[in-house]
């Protein structure tokens, strides 16, 4: 299983277009775009799982750089998540 970085996004763009955009490669498991929690806008950026390796390496080579909604694509392997605590909060010492 292979998760992918997409940025970038269209504010316009959904998450049936990116799943459209990422099946031309291969079987998609899990499509997320991230959404601001007070607002519920797009953020710009989202997730596509695929549990193809080779199928998500093609896809991240043929979508970057590659227009959707208007924007050009950044595509790329997701980093892991890493642990900080503070995190979205402000330091008050």
């Amino acid at each position: 299983m292979t998760n992918i970085y997409v940025g970038n996004l269209a504010f316009t763009a959904t998450e049936d277009d990116l799943r459209a955009a990422f099946e031309e490669f291969g079987t998609v498991e899990r499509v997320a775009i991230i959404v601001d929690r007070l607002t519920g806008r797009s953020r710009g950026f989202g997730f596509v799982e695929m549990p193809n390796d080779e199928d998500a390496k093609t896809a991240i080579a043929g979508l970057h750089d590659r227009e959707l909604n208007g924007r050009k694509l950044l595509v790329r392997e997701a980093r892991p998540k890493t642990e900080n605590p503070s995190e979205g909060r402000p330091n008050r010492e």
